[in-house]
């Protein structure tokens, strides 16, 4: 992947808790020991699930992968099992009058986009599992703020960006604290305070 353009200011204190080798070693080694334990216990949902999006539309894939923007700009494929038709982003378009949130994120009740196995898969975060590959790449943590699209980066502004000098995760504070019933700077806020 390539690395986008990343400018923003550093912080003394950002460098004096985050940028310890050993810190970041273990946590590496513990994400990837967690990734490899989550993968084997959940096989069988996750076999499930994808037998269940191929049974609702056996030409479609089961996995969704969409650019995301990691630590430090640095650009790379975030996995999801595809809960949405195949033709989505076309529909998004036409739906925009309909978007429930604030700032640069899509969310409207009832989405007409979503599959019926992509509504109980969403419900349930299921739809999340793929991201243990990211995590065993090395994309993605367990913990952290969750990867911008590239559009969403495009519109950060610096204190935005900041959220980015530590690596992505699956969950973290916005995870927990209302997931898409908070808007756009809100969200910022929470991302930032993990």
């Amino acid at each position: 992947m390539e690395k986008i353009d990343f400018k923003v200011p550093t912080q003394s204190t950002y460098k004096a808790t985050h940028e310890k080798p050993l810190h970041d070693a273990i946590w590496r080694i513990i994400d990837i020991i967690a990734a490899v334990f989550a993968i084997i216990i959940s096989a069988p949902v996750l076999l499930i699930i994808a037998g269940s999006i191929k049974f609702e539309n056996w030409k479609a894939p089961i996995f969704f992968k969409q650019k995301r923007v990691g630590k430090n700009g640095q650009t790379f494929y975030m996995y999801k099992f595809r809960s949405m038709y195949v033709d989505a982003e076309a529909q998004l378009e036409k739906l925009q009058a309909q978007n429930e949130m604030q700032g640069h994120m899509f969310k409207m009740k009832d989405d007409p986009r979503i599959t019926k196995v992509g509504k109980w898969i969403r419900k349930t975060s299921l739809d999340e599992f793929p991201q243990f590959i990211n995590i065993l790449k090395g994309d993605m943590s367990f913990v952290g703020p969750r990867p911008p699209l590239l559009q969403e980066y495009a519109n950060y502004s610096n204190y935005d960006k900041k959220r980015l000098l530590v690596t992505p995760g699956c969950t973290g504070l916005w995870q927990v604290s209302g997931r898409n019933n908070l808007d756009f700077h809100e969200n910022g806020r929470t991302r930032l305070e993990v």
